[in-house]
């Protein structure tokens, strides 16, 4: 079966799972041995599907990475996943195992479902260890508002509906309760800095180009990798199943 994704987390996974893609987005790299032989048709809100070079059985959307615009354009029998939180990805990945006859993803569904049931209880500090946070600024003194930024110019976090929020609860950590957007855009300056930490995710935007500008805000501070907190397919079950 031949398919598109264009999804990164599921371009990743799938690939991993011996699916035969003919086509993805820019921002599908990983994994990186892999990827370059998948042609690139768009990215993840806008799509040309003339660039395709083989017809595909099957395209792969999701409702929070791609627009509906990509959905209603698209001449090719598609399915639209929606992950919200670390809970929506066992049954999505069982839908399809259906979809793709695949045995692989049903597999990792299981796992998926068999990770979910033990929750870890977590300090940044274990983060470090592990090796997907690095502290820019550390007082060693207990804050009250942990906040994840994914935008600068405005600044932009995340919200407790979001699947980055989920995997820091399944840790034990609990970020700053944002309720009414999934990915608002705050003011740092409601917050103090005697009592909030800020966590500079290294995507969408290259906070680690920029780690000096934001040392100077005053904030206790650290860079951490965006990528096993949102990519929602192998990537993230395979930084939560080593920890």
């Amino acid at each position: 079966m031949n398919v598109v994704s264009l999804v990164p987390s599921w371009t990743e996974t799938l690939i991993n799972s011996g699916i035969n893609l003919v086509g993805r987005t820019r921002f599908c790299i990983h994994p990186k041995d892999q990827i370059k032989s998948v042609p690139a048709i768009g990215g993840t809100k806008s799509v040309k599907w003339d660039k395709l070079k083989v017809e595909p059985d099957l395209v792969i959307l999701d409702k929070e990475e791609n627009t509906k615009q990509m959905a209603e354009s698209c001449p090719y029998p598609y399915y639209a996943t929606h992950i919200k939180t670390i809970n929506d990805v066992p049954n999505e990945l069982y839908v399809l195992a259906d979809l793709l006859s695949s045995k692989v993803l049903y597999e990792k569904a299981y796992l998926w479902t068999e990770l979910l049931k033990y929750k870890k209880q977590l300090s940044l500090d274990d983060l470090e260890q592990q090796g997907v946070l690095k502290w820019w600024k550390d007082s060693q003194i207990k804050k009250l508002n942990l906040i994840y930024l994914i935008w600068k110019d405005p600044y932009m976090s995340v919200g407790e509906r979001t699947f980055i929020y989920s995997v820091f609860q399944h840790l034990g950590l609990k970020l700053y309760a944002f309720k009414d957007q999934d990915y608002p855009v705050i003011q740092l300056s409601e917050f103090s800095q005697k009592n909030s930490i800020l966590l500079f995710s290294s995507e969408p935007f290259p906070f680690h180009n920029k780690k000096q500008e934001m040392l100077k805000l005053g904030y206790d501070c650290a860079w951490i990798n965006g990528e096993v907190f949102s990519w929602f397919g192998d990537r993230s079950f395979n930084f939560l199943n080593s920890i």
